[in-house]
């Protein structure tokens, strides 16, 4: 190779000072050697690379594309070194984050701009996964963390977890749906008759589950949380709802709250990580969605 990373630092040092001189002051070296070593260059090379503007040294137009581009390696053998300094320091390359699907990626931007603002360099990839897709996540090796994963974590399991919280659900109806004055509470039988508005588990492992669904009940499968909402309210199915989501909707009368007979809908949320994953990131983040109240202000935030 007939250019090195040594070579594009001396070209973008002379560019940006504008001279031989000057760029040789920026990189300790006397200009002599400096102009020898661009001569060189150029004869390997086989094109001129800069040209004389009155006192200035500049660029040619092939000498420019071949900087330009060249910057672009630079920034990349930069990135590359920090990361690997900061991987040699117990930072990781990267941190797979899944998010379960009731709650909002952009609730987590406001933790996520704090850990770039003191700790940046670590690579985070965020995902969505539904119900039981976050333990199948782990299970997978797809993801390293999981935010809010619902319901208790699958037999057998060797996960890290930390209990985040409990997440309640409410049963909705829109306030032109049938069963919107149906007296309450309201019977298993009766309300196995309309169609449930679902999400599809997204496991790809792991048994998938359902929430709230009834036997022989006919679905409508939708691909997150605000469609499922959007669709309750347009009076295509029933369904259970999030409390944070729906209470909203339910507020302004777009959703009407019934009392299903049995007991009242929630489930555990936790934090789960895999158990041998030892890293700064996922500490901190574990650490800082630890804190008390961040899990409400998260849920309360996305909806």
């Amino acid at each position: 190779m007939k250019i090195s990373l040594e070579a594009l630092a001396m070209l973008d040092a002379i560019d940006t000072r504008g001279s031989f001189a000057a760029a040789a002051e920026t990189l300790h070296r006397v200009p002599s050697a400096l102009t020898h070593a661009v001569r060189k260059l150029e004869d390997d090379l086989g094109f001129e690379i800069f040209q004389k503007v009155g006192r200035r040294a500049a660029l040619t137009t092939a000498g420019r594309t071949l900087l330009e581009d060249g910057r672009t390696l630079l920034r990349a053998a930069g990135d590359l070194e920090c990361r690997a300094r900061r991987i040699a320091t117990g930072w990781e390359a990267e941190l797979r984050i899944a998010i379960d699907g009731s709650l909002d990626a952009a609730a987590l931007y406001p933790v996520i701009a704090e850990f770039y603002a003191n700790y940046g360099g670590t690579r985070l990839k965020l995902m969505y996964e539904v119900l039981g897709g976050t333990w199948d996540a782990l299970a997978t090796q797809r993801a390293d963390f999981v935010i809010g994963a619902v319901g208790d974590p699958p037999p057998g399991a060797t996960y890290a977890t930390r209990a985040w919280g409990q997440q309640d659900f409410v049963f909705c109806v829109a306030p032109h749906h049938p069963l919107a004055d149906a007296p309450e509470p309201i019977p298993t039988d009766l309300a196995r008759q309309y169609r449930a508005i679902v999400i599809a588990d997204t496991s790809r492992q792991l048994m998938a589950r359902t929430a709230g669904l009834l036997d022989g009940q006919d679905t409508l499968t939708v691909p997150d949380i605000a469609a499922k909402a959007a669709a309750q309210r347009t009076g295509l199915g029933v369904g259970h709802l999030p409390r944070t989501l729906a209470e909203h909707d339910i507020a302004a009368g777009r959703l009407v709250e019934k009392k299903l007979a049995g007991p009242k809908a929630s489930a555990p949320l936790w934090l789960a990580w895999q158990s041998n994953h030892h890293g700064r990131a996922l500490e901190w983040f574990v650490a800082r969605l630890s804190e008390p109240g961040c899990a409400e202000l998260m849920q309360r935030r996305a909806h």
